[in-house]
Formats: structure tokens, sequence, C-alpha cells
């Protein structure tokens, strides 16, 4: 029973991270800062071609979940990873042949 327990904790673990990143726009942050150690949110504007307002609420969203971390420094808010193992899931997905259409 003990085994059931932790397995359906691993599982809602699994679920939590899964909802918390399932938008194309918070997988491509996740790809950018993947290759980043640090970014602002300017600089990840600027490569998602996205209004700042857009990016920073996926931003806020996934720092408050713990995926990334963020820091000051001046006017500028840096985001990094705090979860890198999350970029791992990118990889593991390409793999996969779903039916999309």
């Amino acid at each position: 029973m003990e085994n059931m327990v932790l397995e359906s904790e691993k599982i809602e673990k699994a679920a939590f991270i899964l909802k918390t990143i399932a938008h194309p726009m918070r997988l491509r942050i996740i790809e950018i800062l993947g290759a980043h150690e640090k970014m602002s949110v300017g600089e990840i504007c600027s490569i998602l071609d996205c209004e700042q307002s857009l990016t920073s609420h996926h931003l806020s969203n996934m720092r408050l979940k713990g995926i990334l971390s963020s820091k000051r420094e001046g006017k500028n808010i840096f985001y990094s990873l705090k979860e890198k193992d999350v970029t791992k899931i990118l990889s593991c997905l390409e793999n996969c042949q779903c039916n999309m259409g």
C-alpha cells in the first residue's frame, strides 16, 4: 500500500510539472533558458518575437511554480532554469510519433 502512495505522489508531481509547462511559449522559454545560464525578459522577448507582457506572464507563472528562478540586477530581472532536468522532457518528446493532425 505504501508503494502505491509513493507511486501516486510521483504521478501527481509529474502531472503538475507537465501542466505547468504545457504551452508552446513555455516550452520555447525552457529551450532558450536551457541554452543560456540566465536571460532578461527583454532578451527572451527578442528571441520569441513576442510582447513583453505575455512573456512576463509565462515567466512569472513558471517561477511561482518552481520551474524557473529570477534575480533582479538593476532595472532588469534575469531568469534561469531552477529545474534544469525539465529540458530533458523536450528531447524525450522529440522521439514521440503522435498524430498532430
